[in-house]
């Protein structure tokens, strides 16, 4: 445990990269097998499930420490992370008897708590925080609530592994993707051997498209090099029929294939050894419904006929990455769109539909027909070069999305709440209100898009302003208008104002515009009316 506190410490304390994938490196190259099997999982979101509740744990914590409930929520929200509060909360006395056991030790020891009774696991709990110090005790409770925020990516990790084992990193990506975890292999079977019977349901690493702006698409050359395609809202996911094992993974590296039954039996009619990529996107009538349908279905442990009736789904295919076993990746573009068009045709499936490029010869003309995007219900565009391969990861060059300018609507800050990390002792989460009648209405929750120093002021502001507390949240006078962007608008029960805005976000403070001209709740159903 002390190499793997020692590297989270190492990996803490720096924002270069150089440095992250040197501390990696050196891990990679000194842990033992079983505890760089673990580091692997843990960085690729493959935590051990939870075994302790948290309020049992912060309870157990207080009465140790000998503090009053109040105090603990109190060092909370100056510190910010749960794990690190109790890091610092545990007395001096209970790191009492140092041991030197591996990460696979107390991840074992972790899972065995889960079959205790609750007073038998404090008791095994406070014996484990007596044998480490107080970096590794912060180790071994993000273990148990997890939570990272070290800034390591899967791509980084690739890359240690690569540097150390001399592997290339696509290879690697690939092994590291897959329902795998350490009960069901080794480290020396999941990096180092060759295996040429690979998972059949594995996926390949998503290639990623950078943003580009209306004045850089100019610069990108001539428009009879470049592909466009229409850019949906959905979930981008690769479809894949290996010896008739159909597995649909999300970009997030979830296997998904229980909520789109409907694809399963779709992709069995697809050639054997075939993988797709595309959006997994709600559809009826011949147009995208909106992306809450599909969370009606990832938030559901069992699908009723109910659901899959009000949600109905395509798989948008736009690209082919695999056919008859063989990688096409490395294919260009046009040869990979003219071989998935053909599978397309052949499978002759409603739910399966076929994201076609679209006809332009100039980018004045493009930029003419993406201003049609929300009326398609698209976001715009993605610019694909045809003679690319298909990459690993976000790589610049090759593939740019070219979004839709947001919508927006200003609205007044009415509630706000301390941050977390490196934001913890400032008030950097705030909800905004928009008028209806006389009354502010709640519409929005945003935390992103101020610099420091502007968040630094609304702090200040909120602190100076408060009326009301409850708990974290502190209802501040109404005052300070700012401009809220969202992506998408849709009616909701669960909102007081009965909308829902898809990715709200602040995009300007509105220093100029007092609280009494900030929009009204009918603005705002116009939108819906129109976008919605």
């Amino acid at each position: 445990m002390k190499d793997f506190a020692a590297l989270i410490t190492a990996l803490d304390q720096t924002n270069k990269t150089n440095l992250k994938v040197k501390a990696l490196k050196e891990y990679f190259q000194t842990a033992r097998d079983s505890d760089k099997l673990w580091a692997l999982a843990l960085f690729t979101h493959r935590r051990p499930k939870r075994k302790v509740n948290s309020t049992l744990l912060k309870e157990w914590v207080t009465n140790w420490a000998g503090i009053p409930d109040w105090l603990f929520q109190e060092s909370y929200q100056v510190v910010g992370d749960v794990a690190e509060t109790i890091s610092l909360l545990l007395p001096d006395n209970l790191n009492t008897v140092a041991k030197d056991k591996s990460l696979t030790y107390y991840i074992d020891q972790l899972v065995a708590i889960g079959e205790l009774e609750n007073d038998e696991k404090e008791a095994r709990l406070k014996d484990i925080y007596r044998s480490l110090n107080r970096q590794e005790c912060f180790v071994f409770t993000k273990l148990m609530t997890g939570g990272w925020r070290l800034g390591v990516s899967q791509n980084l990790v690739t890359r240690a592994l690569s540097e150390t084992y001399d592997i290339d990193k696509s290879i690697l990506a690939h092994r590291l993707m897959g329902d795998w975890t350490p009960d069901s292999t080794t480290f020396n079977r999941l990096i180092i051997e060759e295996d040429k019977s690979d998972d059949l349901a594995k996926p390949y690493p998503f290639y990623l498209a950078h943003p580009i702006e209306n004045e850089e698409v100019k610069a990108l050359g001539q428009p009879k090099d470049w592909q466009a395609e229409w850019k949906w809202d959905g979930i981008r996911g690769q479809l894949i029929n290996r010896e008739g094992e159909i597995s649909i993974w999300s970009r997030g590296e979830e296997l998904v294939t229980e909520k789109f039954p409907e694809l399963v039996e779709m992709a069995k009619q697809l050639p054997q050894g075939t993988v797709l990529d595309g959006e997994i996107l709600p559809f009826k009538n011949d147009e995208p419904l909106p992306f809450a349908l599909l969370q009606t279905r990832i938030g559901r442990k069992n699908l009723t006929k109910n659901i899959l009736d009000k949600a109905p789904i395509i798989f948008k295919a736009y690209d082919l990455l695999e056919l008859n076993r063989k990688d096409f990746r490395n294919i260009s573009l046009t040869k990979r769109h003219n071989q998935l068009k053909k599978i397309i045709e052949e499978t002759d499936h409603n739910n399966l539909h076929y994201s076609a490029p679209v006809a332009f010869n100039t980018w004045n003309e493009l930029e003419a027909l993406r201003k049609e995007s929300r009326n398609r219900k698209a976001e715009g565009f993605m610019l694909k070069k045809k003679d690319s391969p298909y990459e690993v990861g976000r790589k610049r060059g090759n593939w740019w999305k070219w979004k839709i300018a947001p919508l927006t609507i200003d609205g007044v800050m009415i509630y706000a709440q301390k941050g977390h990390g490196r934001r913890a002792d400032l008030y950097s989460d705030y909800t905004f209100g928009i008028w209806n009648n006389n009354e502010l209405v709640p519409f929005a929750k945003a935390y992103s898009g101020l610099t420091d120093a502007e968040m630094r002021k609304v702090d200040t502001f909120v602190k100076r302003n408060t009326k009301e507390k409850f708990g974290p949240v502190r209802t501040v006078k109404p005052e300070l208008v700012f401009e809220i962007a969202f992506e998408g608008i849709q009616e909701s029960k669960r909102h007081k104002s009965g909308i829902a805005l898809r990715f709200p976000r602040i995009s300007r403070w509105r220093q100029d515009k007092p609280m009494q001209e900030a929009n009204k709740l009918s603005d705002l159903q116009e939108l819906l009316e129109k976008y919605g």
